[in-house]
Order: C-alpha cells, then structure tokens, then sequence
C-alpha cells in the first residue's frame, strides 16, 4: 500500500524485501553474545557475597573466562564505566534487555498466530497485560495472555539465529 516507486508507482518487489528483512539478521550472533555477556557480568559483580576490594579488569576478565567468551568478543562495557553496574535502582538489571526482546517476540507470536489485527488476541493483551501494569505477578499475567510462559524461540528466529 505504501512501499512504491516514488516515479512508476511500482510496488516492491519480494525479492528487494526478502534481501531487506534477510540483512536485519547481520551480526545478531555477536551482538547477542555481547549483550549476554554484559548481563553475565552484572549479575557476577551482584551475586558477591563478600565485602572486599576487587580488580575490577581481574574480576571481568575471569567472569568472561568462566562463560568462555571468545577474544573476538569484548564486554560491551568495560565495569569501570559500566554504569548499570553501579547505578542505585538499576542495578543488577541489565539482563532486562535481552528478557524485553524475549517478552516483544513471544507476545508478537500470539498475534502472528491469529492475525495481527485479531480482536480476541488485542483484548487478551489488553486485559492481562496492559490493564493490570504491576498489580499482580508478571508472569502469571503473561501466562493469562499467552497461555504459556514465554518462549525463546521466536527471539532467536527474529534475530535469525534459528
């Protein structure tokens, strides 16, 4: 409807989308394993039990070795000016990111299901998600939506990982 020849009025073609939707998949891999690893490395310097001094180049270094992350692969941010790490509320949370990205695609799913103007599927979202916001647990919310806790896959298929 929208996407023509600005001249020729000509639709594009599959072809030019299916090369457009294939190129969003470029680099998903790294990225991914980059945001992981970022997250990984929040949640280590989160789940010390100890009060004492670290290194914090000694303390990344060895939290990336125990994931085995490959050299090619740096932490997105370096922790002393990782400000997630350190920054009060936020704390701890950089996972979220990637548990977004988990939530968007599996809840988009439901309406690739049906169809994305499905009513039933809209009202679903709206009544359990939308409407409730932080009134009940989130993801017994999500299971009245969805039906299901939310899945992996359809991330992994949209980054084109899958």
């Amino acid at each position: 409807m929208y996407a023509k020849h600005y001249k020729t009025d000509e639709v594009i073609p599959d072809e030019l989308i299916a090369k457009m939707e294939a190129s969003s998949h470029f680099n998903q891999g790294f990225v991914t394993v980059e945001f992981t690893a970022a997250a990984y490395l929040d949640m280590n310097w989160h789940t010390l039990t100890q009060a004492e001094e670290k290194d914090a180049l000694t303390f990344e270094k060895e939290a990336m070795e125990k994931i085995g992350l490959i050299p090619e692969i740096v932490v997105r941010y370096r922790s002393p000016y990782f400000a997630h790490v350190f920054s009060g509320d936020y704390s701890s949370g950089y996972y979220g990111y990637q548990w977004a990205a988990v939530l968007d695609a599996d809840a988009f799913e439901a309406f690739k299901e049906t169809s994305l103007f499905d009513k039933e599927t809209a009202k679903a979202f709206r009544e359990n998600i939308l409407e409730k916001g932080g009134t009940e647990d989130p993801m017994k919310l999500y299971k009245q939506f969805r039906g299901a806790e939310p899945s992996t896959e359809p991330m992994l298929r949209r980054k084109g990982l899958i």
